[in-house]
């Protein structure tokens, strides 16, 4: 089974109301990779970003930005 990492891309531009390209632009984190991880198309992606994204929203708690799940909860 295992388990893979799932970074929440849609659920932070819902919750801080701004839109992929805003967070891109915020964060500084390229548009096409953000697009990709909200569309389940990447699934990996550098602690730079997750750092950048999480300076871009205020984030403390990384919770907010990746889950750990199960491989079979695949969408």
């Amino acid at each position: 089974m295992g388990k893979r990492i799932v970074v929440k891309i849609t659920e932070l531009t819902n919750k801080h109301k701004i839109s992929i390209r805003e967070l891109s632009r915020i964060s500084r984190v390229r548009h096409a990779a953000l697009s990709e991880l909200a569309n389940g198309k990447r699934e990996s992606i550098s602690f730079s970003h997750i750092v950048k994204i999480a300076e871009a929203l205020n984030i403390e708690d990384i919770r907010e930005i990746i889950d750990l799940v199960d491989n079979k909860d695949k969408d």
